[in-house]
């Protein structure tokens, strides 16, 4: 059973350079409950993939192309914009990275809350103030129903992203997607932020799409990984079998360039040489052939496709870590 089925979706950039490819048949379901990261570079496709799902890329430039994303028995992709509008906050949420800028300066915290409760929820203003502070209350911010007042430059980042979490939260979504919400956070804060979403999934039972580069913040909280690359899902995999067994060369490259506790101080940080693709077509060899040290000739002639090696881990590479050499179709 899936709450979320996406199959071969395609978004492209209308510029004046050309049309980029940001996104190239990216297929993967959602599990209730679920807690699914992805990760990749900047420029990898992540966000743009999940702001595809429910209609947030800016058309024009961005035009999604081809797919189909099934959730709640209707196709997102060909649903009309009043419908979509029903989906986006009251059945999935979306948390975005820097909440100062989504977060409106003009209006209270209570305000912005108490929105999408009386929009979707056709809560009444008395009933929606008083669900916004019990929102504040679930997210661990203190004195909730006095800070409903209070605009969103009274508080700290930290406090912010709690605010952003609940209104992600006030419908009670089936799906929450979360966009890099720990990234312009200090650790203290971030810590606190991943432990308030492990408690509040236990308690809410809502299936999340976790977007990260820090492959650290994974480890801790995802029960599958999909890892992107040049707008592809080139290995997904549950977490602990991606972080053991690896099998596509930029996993591995991404886990080198974690920090290690163990190193000293002459170590030097790993970094993958190169820089990702700007695809200005649809992708026809492997992306990350120019930066890989097992690319074969194959390589530069044809894509590969995902094929499955074990239940629930498949990748998409033409090079099998196991015996160094071409894996058999």
């Amino acid at each position: 059973m899936t709450v979320l089925d996406v199959k071969n979706l395609r978004t492209v950039f209308k510029t004046r350079q050309g049309e980029i490819h940001a996104v190239n048949s990216v297929s993967f379901d959602l599990k209730p409950g679920e807690l699914l990261g992805v990760v990749g570079e900047s420029g990898s496709g992540k966000s743009v993939t999940m702001m595809s799902l429910i209609g947030l890329v800016p058309s024009p430039p961005a035009i999604v192309d081809g797919g189909y994303v099934n959730f709640d028995g209707q196709d997102l992709l060909r649903t009309d914009q009043d419908r979509l509008r029903g989906v986006r906050g009251a059945k999935i949420g979306f948390i975005f990275q820097d909440p100062m800028t989504s977060l409106n300066p003009v209006f209270s915290i209570g305000f912005q809350l108490s929105e999408p409760l009386r929009n979707h929820m056709g809560m009444n203003k008395t009933a929606a103030r008083k669900r916004a502070a019990e929102l504040l209350d679930l997210v661990g911010i203190p004195d909730a129903a006095r800070r409903l007042s209070d605009f969103p430059h009274q508080f700290s980042g930290g406090m912010r992203q709690r605010v952003m979490i609940a209104m992600a939260l006030a419908c009670d979504p089936k799906v929450l997607i979360a966009d890099e919400p720990t990234t312009a956070l200090d650790v203290t804060i971030q810590a606190q932020i991943l432990e308030l979403v492990k408690e509040l999934r236990n308690k809410l039972g809502m299936a999340i799409i976790w977007i990260t580069h820090d492959l650290g913040v994974i480890a801790g909280i995802a029960d599958r990984v999909m890892v992107m690359y040049g707008g592809q899902v080139v290995e997904q995999a549950p977490v602990r079998e991606l972080f053991e067994n690896p099998q596509h060369p930029y996993t591995r490259a991404l886990l080198q360039t974690i920090p290690s506790v163990r190193g000293t101080r002459t170590d030097k940080l790993r970094v993958i040489e190169g820089q990702p693709p700007i695809l200005y077509a649809e992708p026809s060899a492997c992306s990350f052939r120019d930066r890989c040290t097992h690319a074969f000739e194959r390589c530069g002639i044809e894509n590969p496709l995902r094929k499955t090696l074990t239940s629930g881990h498949d990748v998409a590479c033409f090079w099998d870590p196991a015996t160094g050499e071409a894996r058999h179709d």
